[in-house]
């Protein structure tokens, strides 16, 4: 709804989850990207979104909306309110509908170092009127673990007319089916204390949450261990990606088999370990930057981690020094 012509542009973070460039396609919309700084954490600079932002407008393009993946896919990151309030204000400023992407929100594994804060909150603290759309979903969390598939839409600060168009368009859609349904009604109304399940529930998802921070923790460290590799410790969302630094000899060889570079390692790694891994060129990343997303949702991390250890070293080994 927001693609009014082929000028109109969204901005997206990159590395960024592929289904909002596929749907920009898909529409004949402009993709803007902007790039969170790995260096710093994959930090969100808003002086960043504003450069790309009057860029675009010098190029003839009507920035329309912003999307924030917050945590981040596949990243991880976490905004800080500061952070968040500052995009806030951009969205006032150049007149863009706030879209957020908070499905990863319960996968905390710092919550006391990285608190999630969602963009309705601020937007009310703020008393801003920017248009918000945000998004949540039980495939992730500790209820569908990227398996069982449910999800929702809120809208805040939006007209009633554009509401009545949005109910529109999803009348003429199938209903999800029935499983996904009673999966939304358990996400937006979880055991409270004082009910009989609540016990069992609290204990189950603390449990769960508690290994999956803990596989997140170790498997960054034992990756940052490994030549020629960098990774942030995620700390939110179910995974890692990490930086490889890969010798010539794989450059040159990716490209004569007309493959990128990290999509070679990832189709070696599958091919030798059974680990299938996404690699960065899938999700958007700098020009001469190597990355792959993996998951923390698998348990036996030594097994797992070893594996990916033991390729590394034999990758390196048969491509030759950085």
């Amino acid at each position: 709804m927001l693609i009014a012509n082929p000028k109109s542009g969204i901005l997206i973070p990159v590395p960024q989850y592929p289904l909002y460039t596929a749907t920009l396609a898909a529409h004949s919309g402009v993709a803007l990207p902007y790039y969170p700084d790995e260096e710093a954490d994959w930090a969100t600079s808003a002086p960043d979104i504003e450069a790309v932002i009057q860029k675009a407008v010098a190029e003839g393009v009507e920035p329309k909306a912003l999307v924030v993946i917050n945590p981040g896919n596949p990243t991880g990151a976490v905004l800080d309110e500061a952070t968040m309030e500052k995009v806030v204000r951009l969205c006032e400023q150049h007149n863009l509908v706030l879209l957020a992407d908070e499905v990863y929100q319960s996968n905390l594994h710092a919550p006391t170092a990285h608190p999630f804060t969602s963009f309705k909150k601020l937007i009310r603290a703020l008393d801003s009127r920017v248009p918000l759309v945000s998004f949540h979903s039980i495939s992730k969390g500790v209820t569908g673990e990227c398996g069982r598939r449910g999800g929702y839409f809120e809208c805040a600060n939006v007209d009633d007319e554009i509401i009545a168009l949005l109910y529109k368009m999803a009348s003429v859609s199938l209903c999800p089916p029935v499983a996904g349904q009673i999966g939304v009604d358990c996400l937006v109304r979880p055991p409270r204390p004082g009910d009989a399940s609540y016990p069992l529930w609290k204990t189950e998802t603390d449990a769960t949450h508690a290994a999956l921070a803990q596989r997140t923790r170790t498997m960054a460290e034992r990756l940052n261990s490994l030549p020629g590799v960098s990774c942030v410790d995620s700390p939110g969302s179910l995974y890692l990606f990490p930086r490889i630094h890969l010798p010539p000899a794989a450059i040159e060889a990716a490209h004569k088999a007309g493959k990128e570079p990290d999509t070679l390692y990832a189709l070696q790694l599958l091919d030798d370990t059974g680990i299938c891994v996404v690699p960065g060129s899938g999700f958007g990343q700098k020009e001469g930057q190597y990355h792959y997303r993996l998951t923390c949702l698998s348990p036996g991390v030594e097994e797992y981690v070893g594996a990916l250890e033991r390729f590394h070293h034999k990758f390196m080994e048969r491509y030759g020094s950085l």
